[in-house]
């Protein structure tokens, strides 16, 4: 028997399993377009997560949608394991088009389905290619939901999941605006990288150039390229995760352009498929090369997913949506600052272009961090009621990654909402019953 539409939400959690979910209140998406959501009501929302990103160019992009059609009516090849597919060697090519490499001419992708398995992918690739066991990863860093990457991901190591070993977990810096301390901070955290790569047995330092999950943060200027200088003097690769910050999202095609760095290798996945299954990891052929068919995924390469993110990569660059992404991040920063004057609960907005993160804190005690997630929960909840889709990390920061191409006015309509529904939360408005059923994430 079909579920109706109406049953969607209270429905879902007789056949999803809880592993699979973070809930946040009561939402089925059952179309969408641009940077608008349908739900199981037939109500429209501003979308401002983009499903963690994924929907980079927005749900539905005409151009997307044409190179799936013509994918999937011409058929071709569903893997890559023994046949190539024309859609897959383009996507490669293109991705090594706009990559950074060393020796460009000398350089393999590897294609798979999430940021996960690409993590996991560039991290077996540097070991085998080393011959060295070790990783050095950050605290407050996420690189995958399972496996290899799950174990070098401080998010969840914080958690109580055992770290792979052989993995050290160094300090993720912060940029405060204070130029003393943070180069400070910067140097003593690259003086305890020195210490970890001393020992000659460190294969990769995997790094997200500004991290998401750890609370959307920006490290201090210098910090990437001196991980990047030291990771090169010891021998160790240096592995740059762009899965979640990546292409365009930040302003430039890369996170890690702000610091004209040229990374190893460079991981890829959630908005590179356009809403479909895609990810990629580009480096140096000595290191992908370096253990053949060891990441094997049978429908890695389709032709439908390896379509889209061909599509996603050109519209990127045709609709000039890094350049676009820094100019609505600049209007979202100085509309929350505007915001900050009547709502002494907006602590900070911090970011680069439409990667942002506002953290919230409970101005009758700053020093409560449980009260500022409480209330952080309260006011994602009342602004789901108000229209708006967004979601938390780090327990009191509300994350923006909407559709890059997102509109001056859904900007605007983004601040008012949150101003709103902080209103509303202080007011009552979002009851303990609200929230209840959705405190298990």
């Amino acid at each position: 028997m079909r579920t109706s539409r109406a049953d969607l939400p209270a429905h879902d959690a007789q056949f999803i399993g809880a592993n699979q979910k973070l809930r946040f209140f009561p939402l089925s998406v059952v179309s969408a377009k641009g940077s608008e959501i349908t739900d199981h009501t037939g109500r429209k929302l501003l979308d401002l997560s983009a499903a963690w990103g994924a929907n980079g160019v927005g749900h539905a992009h005409p151009r997307v949608v044409a190179a799936v059609q013509e994918a999937a009516v011409t058929g071709g090849s569903a893997s890559v394991l023994s046949a190539m597919s024309p859609a897959a060697t383009a996507l490669a090519e293109k991705l090594l088009s706009i990559v950074p490499a060393v020796q460009p001419s000398e350089q393999r992708v590897i294609l798979g389905h999430s940021g996960t398995d690409a993590n996991s992918a560039a991290l077996a690739a540097a070991r085998a290619a080393t011959g060295r066991p070790g990783i050095v990863a950050f605290a407050g860093g996420y690189h995958g939901g399972f496996g290899a990457a799950q174990q070098v991901s401080g998010v969840f190591i914080a958690d109580g999941l055992p770290a792979a070993e052989g993995t050290h977990l160094l300090e993720y810096p912060v940029a405060t605006g204070d130029a003393d301390r943070d180069t400070h901070t910067r140097d003593r955290v690259l003086a305890e990288l020195d210490r970890a790569l001393a020992a000659g047995t460190i294969a990769a330092v995997i790094i997200e150039p500004m991290q998401s999950d750890g609370g959307v943060l920006v490290p201090p200027t210098g910090f990437l390229a001196g991980v990047a200088e030291r990771a090169a003097a010891a021998g160790a690769l240096l592995i740059c995760d762009e899965v979640k910050i990546g292409l365009g999202r930040t302003g430039k095609w890369h996170g890690f352009s702000h610091e004209g760095v040229t990374p190893d290798l460079v991981t890829f996945g959630k908005s590179l498929g356009g809403g479909l299954p895609l990810s990629a990891v580009t480096g140096p052929a000595w290191v992908l090369d370096a253990a053949p068919a060891s990441t094997l995924l049978t429908t890695a390469g389709n032709s439908i997913s390896a379509a889209a993110g061909l599509a996603v990569l050109e519209v990127i660059e045709a609709e000039g949506l890094a350049a676009h992404a820094h100019e609505r991040g600049d209007q979202l920063r100085a509309l929350v600052r505007e915001a900050q004057l009547q709502r002494p609960e907006i602590l900070e907005i911090r970011g680069l272009g439409l990667s942002l993160g506002i953290e919230l804190t409970d101005p009758r005690d700053p020093e409560d961090l449980a009260a500022a997630a409480e209330l952080t929960r309260r006011v994602i909840f009342r602004m789901w009621q108000l229209g708006v889709v967004c979601y938390l990390v780090r327990g009191n920061v509300i994350e923006l990654t909407p559709p890059l191409n997102l509109s001056a006015r859904d900007a605007e309509r983004a601040v008012e909402t949150l101003t709103q529904a902080i209103a509303d939360a202080r007011a009552g408005l979002v009851t303990d019953a609200d929230i209840a059923p959705f405190l298990g994430w």
